[in-house]
């Protein structure tokens, strides 16, 4: 079957296309105006949750990362414009620690009530999403591909830019952190910091490893250091100040080597950084959790919202 244009009375260009085809043409052609229309990374944007006080809204997010589309949450204050950012990393692995619509509800909305828009990632592979889940490899875009979903929202100030990762999350936080400038301040909560030491401090977490990390088997030490930045803390992005947040009674991350060594690693490096230790504090810090989120909200406050400068580490005063 030809399709025929007629330019005139006399006058016709016959193309020999399938009418039916043409059809289906016509539909993408549409479909593509309409998605050009959306912002590029933002496949899909679902209110689930308007806070009781109608402060917050919560919205469960899929977006791209690469050749993947990933699921994630966004809480968005209600008012203000050019609003400060984070990004919030979970701890877990594809099954462990998933964000859970409840979960959200609870830490992105509390965050967002502090007057930021905030990102999350499950991180591919998890809770439905396209991918693997390579603890530390290539799912750590998926937490630099929520920059261009921050900078598809209107209200959000992208300039200011805040990273928090807790546990695992931490490990996720300064991966980014070598690779991006674009954070004005991290807040590391129980972080990972030194895989390489955890193996012998938690030998059952090479059983998760070897799953999750691609060629753990044949290339067990490089793949952990390449996830450990104490051991290259002098490669994380200068001018991001980093907030070092840590139980003494952590037996998931232990202390000594994910905050003091690493805090050691920071101050050889004459990287900008605070530590704060609490007295008999567990991985999720629950027994301090409401003075560890005035620290977090002042440090964010100062260096993400109202950019700050760090003061000089060189020696001086009298």
């Amino acid at each position: 079957m030809a399709w025929c244009v007629r330019l005139s009375p006399n006058e016709k260009i016959r193309m020999p296309l399938d009418f039916r085809l043409m059809t289906k043409l016509v539909a993408i052609l549409f479909a593509a105006l309409s998605i050009g229309a959306q912002p590029a990374a933002l496949v899909s944007s679902e209110v689930i949750l308007a806070d009781k006080t109608g402060a917050v809204e919560l919205r469960k997010i899929r977006y791209r990362s690469d050749d993947v589309i990933v699921n994630g949450y966004v809480a968005i204050p209600k008012t203000g414009d050019k609003l400060p950012c984070l990004i919030t990393n979970r701890g877990g692995n594809t099954t462990l620690g998933v964000w859970t619509d409840e979960a959200a509800a609870v830490v992105l909305v509390k965050e967002a009530g502090w007057g930021y828009v905030v990102a999350a990632s499950q991180y591919r592979g998890a809770n439905g999403a396209e991918g693997t889940d390579e603890y530390g490899g290539a799912d750590v875009d998926d937490v630099l591909n929520l920059i261009p979903v921050l900078e598809s929202e209107p209200r959000a100030d992208t300039s200011r830019i805040g990273i928090l990762g807790t546990s695992r999350g931490g490990m996720m936080a300064y991966l980014a952190l070598k690779r991006s400038n674009r954070f004005a301040a991290a807040v590391i909560n129980s972080g990972l910091a030194d895989l390489t030491a955890m193996r012998t401090e938690r030998p059952e977490m090479e059983r998760v490893w070897s799953k999750m990390i691609p060629g753990y088997a044949t290339a067990r030490d490089s793949v952990l250091t390449a996830r450990s930045a104490v051991r290259w803390a002098d490669k994380l992005n200068k001018s991001t100040p980093i907030l070092l947040l840590h139980g003494t009674a952590d037996w998931r991350a232990n202390p000594r080597s994910n905050a003091i060594n690493m805090a050691a690693a920071l101050f050889d490096a004459k990287h900008p950084f605070r530590m704060v230790i609490f007295e008999g504090a567990q991985h999720g810090l629950l027994e301090h959790r409401e003075e560890a989120d005035r620290i977090v909200r002042d440090w964010l406050d100062r260096y993400v919202r109202d950019r700050k400068p760090w003061p000089s580490l060189e020696p001086h005063g009298d």
